[in-house]
């Protein structure tokens, strides 16, 4: 375990925002978690947060108290299961699937964040979710210390959702997540526009090794590298409406683009309704929207968290303003 004091976040956000913590815990195994909270400690001790990567985590302000890390690593492989340390980088695990001849994490490539975070918040692209591939998680349960074995359907997956968000916030450490995946690979190149970068590049036979290269290469040529540029990846959810919302909005606007989610509901890339507003590549002070991708809010340079927040009320009003539809963050703010 490494503890440090007075800690600044900053590398530990891809925001890269100046936040500072009383005290910075890693966690390198199940049992210095479980000693952790099976040993009597003060209100500034009990972690206020626990992050992964901070790829997904926007902070708003310092933190009076405790920010925990789960860092524990390795993969272990049972048949087509394989057992990962919640502090693995998500990405390694599609890369150990495919040299191990297991598919169905293609379209999930280069989603940054750790292993326990992606079972958090149910990542999830190109038409494919990480909760297709959950097979189990292991948590440590923060009231007791006790480890306990969570089912997928506990955990109550929907899109970008999981109970661990809600009604579990704050309860659970996860340590480890187990996956499932298959021996036979079934492509999925009909979302976004695989099949379209596929045809520029003449790639007639689809394998995994393309499909996943494929998905890189798009996921590159539009999203910022936080390390050149803060961000957090997609900002905001796409919204999931009524089937008659959509017609009204879609009898305004024939070429939005849509995703049909189920007989009555429809999704819609919020992406495209903050293009439609104005927002691509627009600043507000040292806060910004990606010139390639307006769903990709930016730190243009020492910007402040308060800074992000407002640019995302203000792009949530004209939103609301113009579609008559509320965007939700999909980033935690803290």
């Amino acid at each position: 375990m490494i503890v440090h004091q007075n800690y600044d976040l900053i590398n530990n956000n891809t925001f890269g925002i100046h936040a500072r913590c009383s005290q910075f815990v890693q966690w390198q195994s199940t049992q210095e978690v479980t000693h952790w909270f099976r040993q009597p400690h003060d209100s500034l001790q009990q972690p206020a947060v626990v992050i992964g990567q901070g790829s997904n985590l926007l902070l708003s302000q310092d933190v009076p108290g405790t920010v925990a890390r789960v860092d524990i690593k390795g993969f272990e492989r049972d048949g087509y299961i394989v057992r990962c340390g919640a502090g693995e980088t998500w990405d390694d695990v599609v890369l150990y699937a495919l040299d191990n001849d297991l598919y169905g994490a293609e379209n999930l490539s280069l989603i940054p964040g750790d292993v326990g975070a992606a079972a958090v918040q149910n990542i999830g692209a190109y038409g494919a979710e990480v909760s297709e591939l959950i097979n189990s998680v292991e948590a440590v349960d923060r009231l007791t210390g006790e480890t306990l074995t969570i089912t997928p359907e506990q955990c109550r997956y929907a899109y970008r959702y999981s109970i661990f968000k809600a009604e579990w916030k704050n309860r659970f450490i996860i340590t480890h997540v187990s996956f499932r995946f298959s021996r036979t690979f079934s492509p999925r190149i009909d979302y976004g526009n695989i099949r379209q970068h596929m045809a520029e590049k003449q790639i007639k036979v689809v394998t995994p090794h393309n499909l996943r290269q494929t998905v890189v290469e798009i996921r590159q040529a539009k999203l910022p590298d936080p390390k050149v540029t803060g961000n957090a990846g997609s900002f905001f959810m796409n919204p999931v409406v009524e089937r008659d919302v959509f017609e009204n909005i879609h009898a305004r606007y024939p070429d939005m683009p849509f995703y049909q989610v189920d007989e009555h509901h429809i999704k819609i890339p919020a992406g495209w309704m903050i293009e439609q507003c104005g927002w691509k590549g627009k600043s507000l002070g040292r806060a910004g929207v990606h010139h390639k991708q307006a769903l990709v809010l930016v730190n243009n340079g020492n910007a402040t968290g308060e800074e992000i927040i407002n640019l995302c009320h203000k792009i949530q009003e004209d939103v609301k303003s113009k579609f008559n539809i509320n965007i939700k963050p999909e980033v935690n703010i803290i």
